[in-house]
């Protein structure tokens, strides 16, 4: 790693075409002020608020320069500038030179389910192969991918970005754009139904990621989907020789077990085993893994630091994290808590469920003396016009008989609640809030509690209020 700056002002002239007020360097690229660190150059988009409103901030913070297309009232004349005539083509330009001016191997990921999650255990497994660069959270649209490459250095050796859609056409420029060396779909689910006909759609959707990769590039695809022939077939008319995992494919899981909290798999590509720990139980997280597997070994990596890495993944926050909430901390009582509140889409939802069926609750230590499994389900959401239907059949899916009671949140999830057996049906409510307030009541110790729901129906709210119960573990006197 080196001092040089990502982007001096000449650079960026050059690759945006437009003018710059002053010289400067910048070390980072960002849209927010509320995270904007000193060095930065402040990108000024228009999104839900016009980020020119936000420049003069970012200055006094400590922004090296801004990129905007003029300069905002009481902006000073003399302050440093890169005017362009759009600020998000700009921004596109600086990621297409940034890609330009790099060897890195980029690596993009697309799927209806586990985008971040597999990115995550990229960035865990291939630690030890270089400089590895990812995007933040989950920027992986028409913004998030190109500013994640106008803020990859020249010097990274791996980078890895996440690529999604809510509309048909989204896929495609934006994998273009990246230049993929490598290309991940991690599945193809049902999800955005608003905007798409039907699942073979939307697998033609993810499959145009394979428009972005490089010829001679590294296509991994799931085997044993209804539509993995769709992927297939795109990948041929492509000149792609994809490698396929899952339950079937070139890269198979022959075993997973649970062991103290954790996946350990068994794996097998032709005659090559492979044996591997993911750091949360959830068949799901496995499949991530193999992905993973499938791709480090077609990329020619160490796989034994590979696996290694595997094994030291978590999920990230607000996606299956699971989490010890101690609620008297002299006695030791407590809840097991799996935040999945981030997302949801009936493939996620099964995933989740899954999951937390095959968790133990702990019997004998509350109240009511038996632990209990209990879902906080909130909506799915841009599902389209059989969004009803999809969620009553949540009640269906086989894990959902383990759980105790089930609670729900959101207009949508009503269609749950009402199917629901009388002795498992909990409240329903309209917003999260409603729920929040009083969650001391809903829950036990020795209880497993799982909250998964889309972010808009803001869930999480739940979560806040289940982990503001804990306590602070005893000190011994």
């Amino acid at each position: 790693m080196t001092n040089t700056p990502l982007w001096t002002s000449d650079a960026a002239v050059a690759a945006t075409g437009g003018e710059t007020t002053a010289a400067w360097s910048a070390s980072g690229v960002s849209i927010d002020t509320r995270t904007i660190a000193k060095g930065d150059l402040f990108v000024a988009l228009k999104a839900e608020r016009d980020g020119h409103g936000f420049v003069q901030q970012a200055l006094e913070k400590g922004a090296a320069a801004a990129l905007v297309t003029h300069r905002p009232e009481g902006v000073a004349a003399d302050a440093p500038l890169l005017i362009v005539p759009d600020v998000l083509v700009a921004l596109e330009h600086l990621a297409a030179a940034a890609r330009a001016r790099t060897m890195a191997r980029v690596i993009g990921i697309t799927g209806s389910v586990g985008k971040t999650s597999t990115k995550e255990m990229m960035r865990a497994a291939f630690a030890a192969q270089g400089r590895i660069h990812l995007a933040e959270a989950s920027y992986n649209n028409h913004w998030g991918v190109p500013l994640t490459l106008a803020r990859m250095p020249a010097d990274t050796d791996i980078a890895v970005l996440e690529i999604g859609m809510n509309h048909p056409g989204e896929i495609a420029p934006l994998a273009r754009l990246a230049d993929l060396d490598a290309a991940v779909i991690t599945t193809v689910a049902a999800a955005h139904l608003e905007a798409f006909t039907g699942i073979e759609e939307i697998a033609r959707e993810k499959a145009s990621i394979l428009q972005g990769l490089r010829t001679g590039g590294i296509a991994i695809l799931p085997a044993g989907l209804p539509v993995s022939s769709i992927l297939f077939e795109i990948a041929a008319e492509l000149g792609h020789h994809p490698v396929s995992f899952g339950e079937s494919g070139d890269v198979t899981i022959e075993d997973i077990r649970t062991v103290e909290g954790v996946n350990v798999v068994r794996a097998r590509h032709g005659a090559q085993p492979y044996l591997f720990k993911v750091g949360s139980p959830g068949r799901h997280f496995a499949m991530n893994a193999m992905a993973v597997v499938a791709l480090a070994e077609a990329m020619g990596l160490d796989m034994a630091q590979v696996l290694a890495g595997l094994g030291r993944w978590l999920p990230p926050k607000g996606r299956g994290t699971r989490e010890r909430i101690l609620l008297d901390a002299i006695d030791g009582l407590a809840i097991d808590l799996v935040d999945d509140a981030f997302n949801a889409n009936p493939a996620s939802m099964a995933a989740s469920l899954d999951l937390v069926a095959h968790m133990k609750p702990q019997d004998g230590v509350g109240r009511i003396g038996s632990g209990r499994r209990i879902a906080i389900l909130g909506d799915m959401l841009e599902l389209g016009p059989t969004e009803d239907a999809l969620h009553r059949a949540i009640a269906d899916h086989p894990a959902l008989a383990a759980f105790t009671v089930v609670h729900c949140v959101g207009p949508r999830m009503k269609s749950l609640h009402d199917v629901l057996p009388y002795a498992q049906r909990g409240e329903w409510v309209a917003e999260a809030a409603d729920l929040a307030g009083h969650v001391r009541t809903m829950v036990d110790a020795g209880d497993v509690v799982l909250v998964k729901g889309s972010k808009g129906i803001k869930v999480s709210l739940v979560v806040d209020a289940l982990r503001k119960l804990g306590q602070s573990p005893a000190v011994p006197e």
